[in-house]
């Protein structure tokens, strides 16, 4: 796969779409990674929803849901219990996404997501690098440019979290610079769409 830095919809979606077709993906981890404003989570929707629609279970887990402003990316540990284990098991996940008030998060309520032979992990920090080994894959999409991808997520969290999403942003270049993450991954081509 190679690289392509548009960050399109449609072009994401049909990238999606080819790989779920290939027949690649039937179980395992799976892990979908790169910067905020990137893609990966409308990158993971359409792979999930083409892949239901050729009869392939799957299970989407986000970092998003155990990430917050004050915790990018320790919260690796209760990922592992809650969600890789059982997983690993194949039993059933049972896991507290947080819930967001305005700039705070908490754990929510337990959801129970039913097992299946393939595990999505979307998210910044999704491919780190205590994935080695135990993903079948793990993928890296770049999207546009850091201020492209920055307005991107301002627009889609609000203008009020335009400081917090900048920071997020230098948290995750340091980040992915120290784990190497994009170097183990295959890089999504969304072009030729």
């Amino acid at each position: 796969m190679s690289s392509d830095h548009t960050g399109d919809p449609s072009a994401l979606v049909s990238a999606a779409h080819r790989l779920a077709e290939t027949g690649d993906l039937r179980s395992g981890l799976l892990a979908i990674d790169g910067p905020s404003g990137s893609g990966k989570s409308t990158f993971a929707d359409a792979l999930v929803g083409r892949l239901a629609e050729l009869g392939q279970q799957t299970m989407l887990i986000r970092a998003d849901h155990f990430a917050t402003w004050d915790d990018p990316a320790s919260w690796w540990p209760e990922l592992e219990i809650d969600v890789l284990a059982p997983f690993q098991r194949s039993h059933d996940i049972s896991y507290r996404p947080r819930i967001w008030d305005g700039s705070f998060a908490w754990p929510g309520p337990a959801q129970t997501v039913p097992w299946a032979p393939l595990l999505i992990l979307e998210g910044v920090t999704a491919a780190r690098a205590e994935v080695c080994g135990r993903a079948e894959r793990m993928l890296w999409l770049d999207g546009p440019t850091a201020p492209e991808r920055l307005d991107r997520t301002v627009a889609r969290d609000g203008a009020d979290q335009r400081e917090r999403l900048a920071a997020w942003q230098r948290f995750e270049e340091g980040w992915f610079a120290v784990d190497r993450t994009r170097e183990r991954c295959e890089i999504v081509d969304v072009g030729d769409c």
